[in-house]
């Protein structure tokens, strides 16, 4: 789903004691985030409704979440601790994290152990980790949940996560830098293409796997962020299937291809692991389909993000610019 152009207010500052936040939530609107209590100075609604309580900007933070520790670093926070280190560094590469950062498990199974460790103001976690696990953290540090994406606002959702992290971190200058660059790189990226003449040209993005041989696919459909940021550069979607409420992603096969027709081909794929160029090289139906005779594959390069922050979006506009365009 495209977004509609809008002028994007500035993020809220940091309320004194007792004042009321004013949190955007994304596509340029606001709303009340209510009035602190006690001697709270910041007060935050998380995607689960809950109101988030800190008495000053959070600077010693735990994310659980690639994006949350996406947004942190380029906000100018550096994380204590990150589920999966090494899985970031291998999956994000537009946000580095420092040597010093903990690990403290996997994104799904943080271990709470390893988090009360480290002592942390704030955690800083999406609506995909386990609400029991969600409940243990609470028991020694606030925690704010952002929903990892919704396939009905992909882009304000991820506007919306950066923005709350940033009013946590008083740091919502730096928060409207990085989405007022994006805009630009958007802006940039449309033109670049318009340029080329690949303005309304269809594509098709996914990313795929391979399990004894056999090929999974998946298909961002509307409502996937990379798809919305490539809609946003003027290309229109050429899969049709549905895609899941959150994350807008499909599965198929390589049949199901063979619907999409003669499209820009879009895909990430990390390291060796690449089922298009390996398990796929010699199947008959993929060899035969339109994008691929054509040579319209473009493999994006390692370590962008497909469910990232505005970092993230901007090595991908840059990456598809370059492959189309380049």
């Amino acid at each position: 789903m495209r977004r509609a152009a809008v002028t994007r207010p500035t993020i809220a500052l940091t309320a004194l004691a007792a004042a009321s936040v004013l949190l955007l939530t994304g596509c340029g609107t606001t709303e009340e985030a209510g009035a602190a209590s006690g001697d709270a100075a910041i007060v935050i609604t998380d995607d689960r409704g809950e109101s988030i309580e800190l008495a000053a900007p959070a600077e010693k933070i735990v994310a659980l979440e690639w994006n949350t520790a996406e947004n942190l670093v380029a906000l100018g926070v550096m994380p204590v601790g990150v589920a999966d280190v090494e899985g970031y560094s291998a999956w994000v590469t537009s946000e580095t994290l420092d040597d010093g950062v903990t690990d403290v498990g996997g994104r799904g199974e943080p271990s709470v152990d390893a988090i009360a460790g480290l002592a942390p103001d704030l955690v800083l976690t999406t609506t995909d980790l386990s609400e029991s696990v969600i409940a243990q953290i609470e028991e020694f540090a606030p925690v704010l949940v952002v929903r990892g994406a919704d396939a009905s606002n992909p882009i304000g959702q991820m506007e919306s996560n950066l923005e709350r992290i940033a009013t946590a971190t008083g740091h919502e200058a730096e928060g409207e830098e990085l989405l007022a660059g994006f805009d630009e790189k958007v802006a940039e990226g449309k033109a670049a293409l318009e340029a080329a003449g690949l303005a309304g040209a269809p594509f098709m993005m996914s990313d795929s796997w391979a399990t004894g041989g056999q090929v999974s696919i998946r298909p961002f459909a509307e409502g996937a962020l990379l798809t919305a940021v490539t809609e946003e550069l003027g290309l229109e979607n050429a899969w049709t299937g549905k895609g899941d409420a959150d994350y807008g992603l499909g599965s198929t096969d390589v049949e199901g291809l063979t619907a999409v027709g003669d499209v820009e081909f879009l895909y990430i794929a990390n390291g060796e692991s690449d089922a298009y160029q390996n398990e796929l090289a010699g199947n008959a139906v993929w060899t035969s389909l339109p994008f691929v005779q054509s040579g319209n594959v473009h493999r994006l390069p390692d370590g962008i993000w497909m469910f990232g922050g505005p970092s993230s979006m901007n090595d991908y506009v840059d990456a598809v610019v370059a492959s189309l365009a380049g």
